[in-house]
Parts: structure tokens; sequence; C-alpha cells
């Protein structure tokens, strides 16, 4: 089974891109994050004319997920609040982060992880208490299910060696100690990194920076993951960043990341 996570900055936008890719990758299942469109003027034709179902969660202009799947999903869970009690979630819904289904008794999350802009402001803050109950929302999950793999654009670089330069970092947005800890807190229920299963060393990267040549520079960060359980981690025969889809005209500043489970 493969499964992709792939923030397409604009489903709409970069349409040909997904739609090609898959035809080219025909996977399972692909994780897709900031669709920015709402559920109505979502793609779905294009989508089913290349042999895939669509599963939509988003708002306009900003965020939204969406499951893009090659064979129907019988269930798909939408925002903290399928899961989670609403006095637990908040607001935290209002904003179209969260999606999830069960594909072959594998649970699959699907999660847009708010990038917190700046250190100290208000959107950083909501980060924290959004990574906060994400643990809460795994921890009903994996009492329902041992077989969880958490992916998307979790806008946190976990280690030095996921960013290209990691000078300063602790003072800058996506590489703070405390973001780090706040995701290794949710890690802690016992998940692990797919991709570090088979790569160890740096200078790998998922999301380039528009400006500055970032990508021609390989200036980039890894910040799109896979995270599994124990049961999955030892079934995983791969996880590879696909780099091709950056060099096309117009690409999302992110790429996708391809998990096997044997």
């Amino acid at each position: 089974m493969k499964i992709a996570t792939w923030n397409v900055n604009s489903i709409r936008t970069r349409l040909s891109h997904v739609t090609d890719w898959l035809k080219q990758n025909p996977i399972d299942l692909l994780c897709v994050q900031e669709t920015k469109v709402i559920d109505e003027l979502f793609p779905h034709a294009a989508i089913a004319e290349v042999g895939y179902y669509a599963y939509a969660f988003g708002q306009k202009s900003y965020n939204g997920v969406a499951l893009i799947s090659r064979s129907p999903l019988q269930k798909v869970d939408m925002g903290f609040s399928a899961i989670l009690p609403a006095e637990t979630v908040g607001d935290l819904d209002d904003q179209k982060r969260v999606i999830s289904t069960v594909l072959n008794g594998v649970r699959i999350v699907d999660l847009y992880v708010p990038n917190g802009s700046a250190v100290g402001s208000e959107k950083y803050e909501y980060k924290l208490r959004w990574l906060k109950v994400l643990r809460e929302y795994l921890q009903v999950l994996l009492q329902e299910s041992p077989s969880l793999l958490v992916c998307g654009d979790f806008n946190i670089a976990l280690e030095d060696i996921d960013i290209h330069n990691s000078k300063g970092r602790e003072k800058q947005v996506m590489a703070t100690d405390v973001e780090r800890e706040a995701l290794r807190h949710v890690l802690e229920l016992g998940l692990s990194d797919a991709f570090r299963k088979f790569t160890i060393e740096g200078g790998h990267y998922s999301w380039w920076d528009y400006r500055s040549a970032g990508f021609r520079r390989n200036a980039g960060w890894r910040i799109d993951h896979h995270y599994l359980t124990p049961d999955l981690y030892d079934r995983a025969v791969g996880c590879v960043i696909d780099r091709a889809p950056r060099e096309l005209e117009q690409p999302s500043d992110h790429t996708p990341v391809i998990v096997e489970l044997a």
C-alpha cells in the first residue's frame, strides 16, 4: 500500500500537477493539504477522470485538507470534533486542517498543522494549542486502532538536519525548541518518522521557499512527514521525497512524500 502526502498550495491552481502525478504514480491514497477551496468547488470531476475518489474538508482561500483515494472510502472523519467533544476542540475546527479515514485496516490521518507565523504571536500560541489537542485526538484514535499513520504538512522541522541552514533556528518559527517539544510530545504516543528509517543523512527536503531561488539552491526544509505506529513502521519498505513536481512551472512550494507499506 502506497500513501503520499502533498501540500499542493491550492488544488485548483495545481490541479493538472496533481492529476498528472496520479497518472504517473498510481498510489492508493493521496493526502492533500492547503486545498484553499470550499467543498462545493472542489474539482471532484477532474479527480474522477483519472480514476480516483476525492473527499474534501475545505474553506475559502485558506487551509483545507482532502483525501484522494483509488478506492471508495467507507468512512471519512472531518475535523477534531468527529472524535473529540466540543468543549475540547473549541474553535480549532473553524480552520479546516484535519481529515481521517481507515484504509485496509490502517487509520490514516491527514494534517495541515498551523504555521505559527512568528514566535510569540497569537498564531504561534494557536499552533501550540492545536498540537496539544492533536495529541488528545490521536490518543483516542489509538484506542480504536493500534495501526495509525499520521501524515501531512507539520510546519515543524524536528531536527537540525531537516533544515538547510539551522543557524539561529531557535528564534525561527517552525524550528523553535517549544514547537519541537510540542511535536515530540505527540510522537511519544508511539509514532516514528518513516523517512528516517531509510535515510539518515541531511540534505533532503520537502519544502523550498519561492524566494531567493530556494529550490535551485536546495535551500529547503523537511516539514512534510509520515509518522507510524510500531507495527506499520515494521511494515514500511520505503519512504521517498519526489522532487519532480517542484521542478514544474508554477509549482507548489512543497513536493510529495510517499511511504510504502508491505
